[in-house]
């Protein structure tokens, strides 16, 4: 694979405009003048490669692209894969998205109006009007997207990711991306309650403790909250360079959802010198240090780093139960293999089951909640009844005299003694 520094990578930014500059595939590496021949040759040929196998749809052959350095390499390139990776491109499309404007509108519209307002923050490079622009299409493919599949629940970071497709994808291709996104990589994150992306932050600490049990037990006291933010919005809200986060979802779009923990594992485990050298009972700088991304991002390594954590120690191997707690219909679960066809009908009922699983843990905790917080008087009540049942039960048997012979006696013994 071609040899893609980060600097280099970072230069390609400018490709975020889609200039025409970005249909040569040596622009991935920046100033051609700065690029030996014989890397440009190995680019070029990578770049032809990786549209045969999308010519012949080889998934597997993506799947090794998208995880070598530099993935897809350039924006044109991942026009063709990331449709095909997800299974809605034009030889694959079960179906083709309602127009928005014929469906009714989404609760949860006002909020990503107001999101929408805010995106675009680093990137891409552009006048006002072209900016209002990019706002405007992205407000309409998020619009799309859940009015036809009104059952999702808009996050906020969600438009972080939409951003970064529609700058890939242009707006007329973007929404049926979107919405496999939505279904097959971000399901768990769209249902009623974020309680089930919780439950997959519990997978980092496992992750850590099966590969590193020094650092494990030296961070063991803080909660993977710090992960929220990243994993939530694959990474899209946290990382800045347009073209660190187009190479990383290549890799995300061509692996199961799983790895996006894995991958955040691996940045923890990357900065084990830094962490180890936090006092352990500072766990507040501990946390702070794990909330923000390290600077720079080695993403390649990184990418490198998840992989091998995932082969050395995949999810079901972990030893606690945590793996074993995510419903069978969560989407780390039902998506483990990305190449299996899953039909829109399947997955939306798989949203609803989950859907009514999750309530159904809310409601028992509820009712846990008012046991716990009512204790003392539902003892009381409680031993009242049973007394109360125990006095019929003993009336009924014809016991009560001799019971209250007993007791007299028991009462006059007490006296004696006193």
């Amino acid at each position: 694979m071609a040899h893609l520094s980060r600097s280099s990578r970072s230069e390609s930014a400018s490709s975020k405009t889609h200039t025409s500059l970005e249909n040569d595939p040596v622009t991935v590496a920046g100033n051609s003048a700065h690029v030996s021949s014989g890397d440009r040759l190995h680019v070029a040929k990578t770049a032809d490669a990786i549209r045969r196998a999308c010519d012949l749809r080889d998934l597997d052959a993506l799947v090794s692209y998208a995880t070598s350095e530099g993935g897809f390499l350039q924006d044109e390139l991942r026009r063709l894969a990331w449709p095909i990776l997800l299974q809605c491109d034009q030889s694959a499309r079960e179906s083709t998205l309602l127009p928005e404007h014929d469906l009714p509108p989404h609760g949860d519209e006002e909020q990503v109006q107001l999101d929408v307002n805010r995106s675009f923050v680093y990137y891409p490079e552009c006048s006002d009007e072209e900016l209002s622009s990019k706002k405007n299409e992205l407000y309409k493919v998020i619009k799309q997207v859940l009015r036809n599949y009104p059952m999702l629940c808009y996050f906020q970071g969600y438009h972080d990711i939409v951003q970064v497709v529609l700058l890939v994808l242009g707006e007329n291709q973007s929404a049926p991306v979107v919405a496999r996104v939505s279904l097959l990589r971000i399901r768990d994150y769209m249902l009623p309650s974020l309680s089930p992306a919780v439950k997959h932050l519990q997978l980092i600490p496992e992750i850590i403790e099966t590969a590193d049990k020094a650092l494990s037990r030296h961070i063991s006291g803080i909660q993977p909250f710090f992960a929220l933010s990243a994993t939530l919005t694959l990474y899209a809200h946290d990382i800045q360079e347009y073209s660190d986060i187009a190479r990383l979802f290549d890799f995300f779009l061509a692996w199961e959802p799983v790895v996006s923990i894995y991958l955040f594992a691996a940045i923890v485990m990357s900065r084990r010198k830094e962490l180890l050298e936090i006092p352990a009972d500072e766990p507040e700088m501990i946390h702070f240090t794990l909330s923000k991304l390290p600077s720079p991002l080695d993403l390649e390594g990184l990418i490198s780093r998840a992989v091998q954590l995932f082969h050395d120690c995949p999810p079901e191997s972990l030893q606690s139960k945590v793996w074993k707690r995510i419903p069978q219909c969560s989407v780390l679960k039902t998506s483990r293999d990305v190449f299996k066809r899953q039909s829109t009908d399947t997955v939306v009922e798989l949203f609803h089951q989950q859907t009514r699983q999750l309530r159904s843990e809310e409601r028992k905790k509820q009712v846990i909640g008012f046991l716990w917080s009512h204790r003392r008087t539902i003892s009381s009540v409680a031993v009242a009844v049973l007394i109360g049942a125990m006095s019929i039960w003993i009336r009924k048997r014809g016991l009560d005299n001799s019971i209250l012979s007993y007791i007299d006696r028991f009462r006059m013994a007490f006296q004696s003694c006193v």
